[in-house]
């Protein structure tokens, strides 16, 4: 579209540029007319759509940088030439075959992503796979754009043939040069050709003697170019094989540019989709290279922008953050000069009409746009010397149009508002036109030097003050906008600091009206106040930041002490496994020690074996249950109800136990000191454990050699009766079920399931020889009807 085909309003705000910009992302003319032909729309269904196509553009290109683009070209005109008819030179049907190639690798590449990509999937859907095409043209036509040798078998006979009949030629006329009775006839020892024939360099004098047919003459007369009678007949024989070659290329080149013409509504499509494509990438590109942001839309007149950047400026830009349509519709900004007053006008409208462009924004996340507003905008100096209209004139003009055509949810930026006629007439006017602008229901955002306007969007409703911030010390702006402040005014601060004297400053002052000194005074009490705020909020923030890291110290020490106690845990549970596996071992050789003793003794020798045995078997208990009471104690069923201070509790999460400090709070959190820490935990992570440690640690006594002695060890309520072997070696199921075994016994379990499927039934051979000689197996079998069957291989412990 270019500038040329925007209103006056879009080229104000400068979205000529940005599209320009873009336009410059694309890879072919098919993107770049699509940029051309893009206008803002207002339909908030049809901006969010566009949206959605930037967004999977800009993510496509972050995730797969190497997106097979580019080679596509604009060849419409060359399928439309060929559907009407016409013949298709080499190039042309080589640029037809490359494109239509570029276009299904891409198709390919975007059918081929994981995840939801509905906007390109879509768009790669409508490109056409044209392969027999691509290879029809390529068998046919080489890289140079020339028709190969191979094309047809006829056409390969005809260029050999006329290579045969140019090598005769060669041949005769060398046998001619080789003559030195014909050499001295020669002006060059060489042949050339003339009108597609070849002939000798004869000179003038000696035409007489080469009898043969003159097709040239130098430009000095001094030689002539003759065709040897004896040439004639082979230069016609190959000028009738040179023609039919001709011919039959072009017979080639028809039937390409037939095959190309006869799809040409597919190709078209194909086309379009490309286009699409490259146009919705070039927006990606563009949102990435201004670092931008997919707006929130809505229709409802909010504007929430927030860090905005004018994506014209680059990095030399201050961000500036407004809202607009919430607690006010009309925004008064006052300020100095270059203060960056107009920049915050066009930032906005630019950022309402790129939106609904369907491109993203150089702002932070959470920023906000009414995309279904009318966008109207009087910036910059209209003045006219042809119409011989003044500033305030031309100005005017503009606002009577705006006036005539705003509605409801209409986006009105009007800069100097009231400027270049008398200041309390231009006043009286401005105020005006705000009054019927808000009383409208439009969005305004105005700009202005009176002070008359400060006071009146401090006293009407719906209208809010902003001031574009002034650094009285360096005289400079600070391009940072300051919503709810009145500008303040700055002329006699400047001049004081330029070195006027104070008595012509305070002879100024007076001059001031009381309306005006009152304005003044009421805007120096609102910047003490908001230079308070801005403290206290600096303050609020330093402590916030504060208590969040200790928040984040806490958890750190948290977690740490989580993994201690898991460590820990882990580590009791492997001693206790030692220790059982430790005394079963004993306990096997000593029963077998007591076995061949009574086989062997007599009855006294066998009564000490026995008093011997079962006082070490004492002493084995006593051994067992002292490396026991290392083993973490654990508390289950339900989360306590009453807790008092000194209660012992078990923390799940930890893995630790702890002592009550004090009861619950309103949070239902409960203080516990474990170890040397004290933490607030949720009273549904802890399980009440009984005071006698000995009580708690003892669940269960299990006979573990059935020779009249037990061991007391701590159950394991997260043992399952059964385990899962399938898919380990030999070697490692067989470990496992040693461990298996040892925590089933500490959990008190009678009956176990190995599970180690069918398959060739090796896995179960070997564990039933492991399970034979293994000492805590009392028998085993195969699983019964629902118990697994041949699968699985069921196992009595002790005895």
């Amino acid at each position: 579209m270019g500038a040329k085909g925007l209103n006056k309003t879009y080229i104000k705000l400068e979205l000529d540029k940005i599209l320009a910009r873009l336009e410059g992302y694309c890879l072919s003319p098919l993107g770049a007319e699509r940029v051309r032909a893009l206008e803002p729309v207002r339909d908030l269904e049809l901006v969010r759509r566009r949206q959605e196509a930037t967004g999977e553009g800009e993510r496509v290109l972050l995730r797969y940088p190497d997106l097979p683009l580019g080679n596509f070209q604009d060849i419409r005109p060359e399928i439309n030439r060929a559907a009407a008819g016409a013949i298709l030179e080499g190039q042309e049907l080589l640029r037809v075959a490359t494109t239509l190639a570029a276009g299904r690798r891409l198709r390919q590449f975007l059918l081929g992503l994981e995840g939801e990509w509905p906007v390109l999937k879509g768009l790669a859907a409508g490109i056409g796979d044209f392969r027999q095409l691509e290879r029809a043209i390529t068998a046919a036509i080489g890289p140079d754009g020339l028709v190969l040798d191979h094309a047809t078998p006829r056409l390969a006979s005809l260029r050999q043939q006329v290579r045969q009949a140019q090598e005769r030629i060669k041949e005769r006329l060398d046998s001619y040069l080789r003559s030195t009775e014909m050499q001295k006839y020669l002006q060059d020892n060489l042949f050339t050709i003339r009108n597609d024939r070849y002939v000798l360099p004869v000179k003038q004098e000696y035409r007489h003697q080469v009898p043969g047919l003159v097709h040239d003459q130098s430009a000095s007369g001094a030689t002539l170019f003759i065709e040897p009678m004896a040439l004639v007949e082979l230069n016609n024989e190959l000028r009738r094989l040179q023609t039919a070659e001709a011919r039959e290329v072009e017979a080639i080149l028809l039937h390409l540019s037939k095959l190309v013409g006869g799809q040409k509504e597919e190709i078209l499509a194909s086309l379009a989709a490309l286009g699409e494509l490259d146009f919705t990438l070039a927006k990606g590109r563009l949102s990435q290279a201004m670092a931008a942001v997919p707006p929130r839309l809505n229709a409802g007149g909010r504007w929430r922008i927030r860090q905005g950047r004018h994506p014209l400026l680059g990095g030399r830009v201050v961000p500036v953050s407004l809202t607009l349509g919430e607690d006010f519709d009309t925004l008064v900004i006052t300020g100095p000069n270059t203060g960056g007053k107009t920049v915050t006008l066009k930032t906005m409208g630019l950022f309402t009409l790129m939106a609904q462009c369907g491109l993203h924004l150089p702002a932070a996340d959470g920023t906000e746009v009414d995309v279904t507003a009318a966008v109207y905008a009087d910036i910059g100096d209209e003045q006219s010397i042809e119409q011989s209209l003044s500033t305030f004139s031309a100005h005017m003009r503009q606002i009577v149009a705006i006036v005539r055509e705003v509605e409801a949810g209409s986006l009105v930026l009007l800069d100097e508002l009231g400027a270049g006629t008398d200041p309390t007439e231009g006043a009286a006017l401005a105020m005006a036109i705000l009054d019927y602008l808000t009383g409208v229901g439009a969005r305004t955002v105005a700009t202005t030097h009176f002070s008359e306007l400060k006071a009146y969007a401090y006293a009407t409703p719906r209208v809010e003050n902003a001031a574009v911030e002034f650094d009285s010390e360096t005289l400079q702006p600070t391009y940072k906008l300051l919503i709810g402040t009145p500008g303040e005014s700055n002329a006699f601060a400047v001049a004081g600091r330029l070195g006027l004297p104070p008595a012509l400053i305070e002879q100024a002052r007076g001059f001031l009206s009381e309306e005006n000194r009152r304005v003044s005074r009421l805007i120096e009490g609102l910047t003490a106040d908001r230079r308070a705020s801005a403290r206290e909020r600096a303050e609020a923030e330093s402590l916030r930041r504060e208590a969040e890291a200790a928040r984040e110290a806490m958890e750190k020490e948290r977690r740490e002490w989580q993994q201690q106690a898991a460590r820990q845990l882990e580590k009791a549970r492997e001693e206790a496994r030692a220790i059982l596996r430790r005394a079963r071992y004993e306990v096997r050789e000593l029963m077998a020690r007591v076995e061949k003793a009574l086989a062997e003794e007599s009855l006294r020798s066998q009564q000490q074996v026995l008093s011997r045995a079962r006082q070490r078997l004492k002493e084995l208990e006593d051994e067992v249950e002292t490396g026991m009471e290392r083993y973490q104690p654990v508390a289950g069923g339900q989360p306590p109800e009453h807790l008092r201070a000194g209660d012992r509790v078990f923390l799940a999460s930890w893995g630790q136990v702890g002592e009550v400090i004090s009861p619950p709070n309103e949070q239902g959190e409960v203080l516990v000191q474990v170890g040397a820490l004290k933490v607030n935990v949720p009273v549904k992570e802890l399980r009440l454990v009984n005071n006698d440690p000995h009580e708690n640690r003892i669940k269960t006594r299990r006979n573990v050699a059935g020779a009249g002695w037990t061991v007391q060890a701590a159950v394991n309520d997260d043992i399952r009766p059964e385990i899962d072997l399938r898919g380990l070696t030999v070697a490692e199921a067989c470990h496992q079920v040693d461990e298996y075994l040892d925590d089933a016994v500490l959990a008190g379990l009678n009956r176990v399931s190995l599970i180690h499927g069918k398959g060739t039934g090796a896995l179960r051979v070997a564990l039933q020889d492991y399970l034979r000689q293994h000492p805590l197996v009392k028998g085993f079998r195969l699983g019964g009807a629902g118990e697994g069957g041949s699968g699985v291989t069921i196992v009595d412990i002790g005895r």
